[in-house]
């Protein structure tokens, strides 16, 4: 698991063999181009607007849960009649449902004042009916108002009035604004309701039947992007009347067959290794049960060639943060539940069952840190048992909780440090272990109360540490004496960082925060259910079970927005802050299309 060693590949050719050389490359999909064409493109403008509408449609008949049996070849198809067939059936569709919903609104709207037909116009003199949503609490305005007025209808909370009148009546007539019921009764607008369920019952019949074709919708969409890709690479060469010019990087492990396919076409190749001035893209090697892993170290920063893959030291941190944030094995019961409920749907391609196989690590660790302080749904085993002699941590014993928590964040901020100094070589690297030094001598002092040989031995490594901070952090050039001077200036002010230090190691207490909170939680819930239940009547263990419920599934959902949001904050910002100080560019294949919905 690393950065991919790139080369730069440099293929001329006659210009009357661009198209084939391009597609040849991108069948093989093994090179990031280089753009050498002055003129600046990008590749989603090359997208047309027909691909932009057969997406809507592939996305439209992707969400039907089961769709029909595919069919694999119909030389009738005509993907663009398809697209817009579809597009009019979503149109309609949505506007069905959103009929429906006013007709719904509508009936509960006209509910409480009774099921009642207009009498025609004529036979009112001109009059007319507006009606009136009154609370309880304002009855006593009607007492003031002089048009002939009637309640309806009454519930706990309003009186529903109508009043009588030619004209809409002033605004202040009553402190309340008129309700508009439109000039159906109840009767017919049930009627138009059943039809239009009918009529979505119809459409959805008719959207499932069109999901036969997502095969070929797929496939059609497929050849669309590759031309569009292809179209984008054609501009990213370099042209003359008789020769053009491609340019880009390839992975070390698939020079042979790209070499292999440029003597094929008879190219002319040149292989450069990069240049200490250039910024090759970043492709992380990673088999595809860590592609979860990939996804996370990419989402946030994706790191520089010359730097180092966090993949293996992202998932194994963010598990562990992610179990010391939840604090509890019956929470991690509930996690692992659900990826079993859920096993076959994610694994539906290699790609969504290494998500599925993340799920799992942050499981059982969940479950195996819960055990280990001793919580399941906030309460502490029993006395005696297997599970109270594992417990070996107290989240109540603030002081060693805490204790922890800077150790972990000492070791996760170190070991950053470690690997910058692994792949920088450059005489600043050295300032990476002073850092180390610096952190580990504070955490020392910090522990042994500043007494006896461990605070002694903390103290060496913290001034060594400064020492190799100012002496090794700039990399000035020395070409006359004062430029040493300026060099320890630049550590000196480097130092500034040590406040930056402190608060990213202070960052990690989060974890022993949200944990406690997480448990006292729990706890709260278990005591309150506890006390409700202990009148022993039907109506308080219904009560206490309800809080179990609601408490324990409210405690649930914010542990794992926590965990989540806070495990890989600490990743993100504290850790990539030490260990990949310089952002890099992403590989992107130029490669046929294939599109997964």
């Amino acid at each position: 698991m690393s950065v991919a060693k790139l080369k730069k590949l440099s293929l001329v050719g006659r210009i009357a063999e661009k198209d084939g050389a391009l597609a040849r490359l991108q069948t093989l999909g093994a090179m990031h181009l280089v753009q050498l064409s002055p003129k600046e493109t990008h590749p989603e403008k090359i997208v047309s607007r027909e691909a932009e509408e057969a997406y809507k449609a592939l996305h439209f008949l992707s969400a039907v849960p089961k769709p029909r049996r595919q069919v694999r070849s119909d030389p009738a198809f005509d993907v663009h009649a398809f697209v817009k067939k579809i597009l009019a059936l979503r149109a309609d569709l949505r506007t069905a449902r959103d009929k429906r919903d006013f007709l719904v609104h509508r009936i509960a709207t006209l509910r409480p004042w009774g099921d009642f037909i207009f009498p025609p116009k004529e036979a009112m003199a001109g009059l007319r009916l507006w009606f009136y949503q009154l609370p309880h609490k304002q009855r006593e305005s009607l007492l003031t108002v002089e048009l002939p007025w009637q309640i309806v209808g009454e519930d706990h909370q309003f009186a529903y009035v109508v009043l009588i009148a030619k004209d809409e009546p002033a605004l202040d007539v009553l402190p309340v604004p008129r309700r508009h019921t439109g000039d159906k009764p109840i009767e017919v607008l049930e009627v138009e309701l059943d039809e239009t369920e009918i009529e979505i019952e119809s459409l959805q019949g008719d959207r499932m039947a069109q999901t036969r074709f997502l095969g070929l919708l797929r496939a059609s969409l497929s050849e669309a992007e590759t031309a569009a890709e292809l179209s984008f690479a054609q501009t990213q060469t370099l042209d003359d009347d008789e020769l053009f010019a491609v340019q880009g990087w390839v992975p070390e492990d698939r020079m042979t067959e790209v070499e292999q396919a440029c003597d094929d076409l008879g190219l002319a190749v040149l292989i450069e290794d990069p240049g200490w001035d250039e910024v090759p893209p970043t492709l992380l090697e990673q088999p595809e049960t860590e592609a979860a892993g990939v996804d996370l170290a990419m989402f946030y920063q994706v790191p520089h060639y010359r730097g180092w893959d966090p993949t293996l030291m992202l998932i194994v941190s963010f598990a562990i943060f992610f179990a010391m944030i939840i604090a509890d094995a019956g929470y991690g019961v509930v996690i692992l539940l659900g990826l079993l409920a859920f096993w076959k749907r994610l694994g539906g391609d290699t790609h969504m069952k290494a998500w599925r196989r993340l799920g799992l690590i942050l499981a059982g660790c969940t479950i195996a840190y819960g055990v280990i302080v001793g919580s399941c749904f906030g309460a502490a085993p029993p006395d005696g048992s297997l599970f109270s002699s594992l417990a070996i941590l107290d989240l109540n014993d603030f002081e060693t909780m805490m204790q922890i928590s800077i150790i972990v964040g000492v070791a996760h901020i170190a070991f950053a440090n470690f690997m910058a100094f692994r792949v920088n070589h450059k005489r600043s690297r050295h300032a990476n272990l002073g850092w180390i030094a610096a952190l580990c001598g504070g955490l020392l002092i910090w522990l042994s109360g500043q007494i006896g040989h461990v605070f002694t031995a903390g103290i060496a490594l913290a001034i060594g540490g400064l020492i190799a901070i100012v002496a090794f952090t700039s990399e000035r050039p020395v070409a006359k004496p004062s430029d040493w001077a300026w060099r320890i200036f630049d550590g000196v002010k480097r130092l500034s960082g040590l406040m930056g230090a402190f608060g990213d190691v202070l960052s990690y207490m989060r974890l022993f925060a949200l944990g406690l909170a997480s448990a006292s939680l729990a706890l709260t819930f278990n005591d309150l259910a506890t006390d409700v239940m202990a009148s022993k009547s039907g109506l308080g263990i219904l009560g206490g079970l309800l809080i179990l419920l609601i408490g324990h599934v409210l405690n649930f959902g914010l542990g794992l927005m926590s965990g989540v949001v806070h495990g890989l904050r600490l990743n993100y910002i504290e850790f990539f802050k030490w260990g990949l100080p310089e952002e890099g560019v992403a590989f992107r294949a130029f490669a046929r299309k294939e599109v997964q919905e």
